[in-house]
């Protein structure tokens, strides 16, 4: 069984892991890190990732970014794998995230859902099919009003499982207001929809003449992440260093 430390244990998506890991007969939660102390807990609950002395296979960490560089430091000396599914990460956290990963193994993607990883393997293989037939792409996503960034870190991941697969040769347009203009077909149209409580939903369109073909993925809840996190601890607990991502979690299966 894969003992894991669940970093940010009493926010909303550690709660949700701790409960997945505890009806999942091959990993279990053994320590939790969290700065509030307010939920029951069944393992041992420490402040902050230095005060953990329980040991543990990997950690799985959904807390703030202001913790990351700790946490970080800490895989590296106890020579632990993390899965870091913490946003909102400065440029210079990434880089360190990236020199870790040539120590210990670390497992970071833009998106944890499993769903939404195969569908950016799905878009690499229909863009050979659509983009050489001259389809034109757009990706249209719609989240919750309380979520600040615009476009989403998946709508990106999306549009980049498809340039990369043409050497990042298609422009990223993201409002047409203010180019009056034909588009042409080296771009791919983003689009960015807030309100309510909707979770995640993403669509990605090729058009082409007189067809339409659109991928999509919906979210009903944070749970389809949590899951994702759950399965990338089981894929990464025991592995040597390296920077790893949800394709290879996949593959794995």
């Amino acid at each position: 069984m894969v003992k894991a430390i669940m970093h940010g244990c009493n926010g909303h998506m550690g709660r949700v892991i701790t409960d997945i890991c505890s009806k999942d007969d091959n990993i279990e939660i053994v320590a939790g890190i969290d700065p509030f102390d307010g939920v029951p807990n069944d393992y041992p609950v420490f402040p902050s990732i230095d005060k953990c002395d329980v040991d543990a296979d990997v950690i799985i960490d959904f807390a703030s970014a202001k913790a990351e560089d700790a946490l970080v430091d800490y895989c590296v000396n106890k020579q632990i794998p993390a899965v870091l599914c913490t946003t909102g990460l400065s440029d210079e956290q990434i880089d360190n995230i990236k020199n870790a990963s040539s120590k210990v193994a670390l497992l970071k993607s833009a998106n944890m859902s499993l769903g939404i990883n195969t569908m950016m393997d799905l878009l690499k293989k229909a863009a050979n099919v659509f983009v050489e037939a001259g389809y034109d792409i757009e990706i249209v996503e719609k989240h919750h009003n309380q979520k600040i960034d615009a476009p989403s870190g998946t709508a990106l991941a999306l549009a980049d499982s498809i340039n990369e697969e043409y050497d990042n040769s298609f422009e990223y347009v993201y409002d047409r207001s203010t180019k009056r203009e034909k588009r042409s077909n080296k771009e791919i149209g983003i689009s960015a929809v807030r309100g309510g409580t909707i979770v995640g939903d993403h669509d990605v369109i090729f058009a082409g003449t007189d067809e339409v073909i659109t991928f999509s993925h919906s979210a009903y809840s944070k749970s389809v992440f949590a899951k994702g996190a759950v399965e990338a601890a089981k894929f990464l607990a025991g592995k040597g260093p390296g920077l790893y991502d949800m394709k290879d979690v996949i593959a794995s299966k």
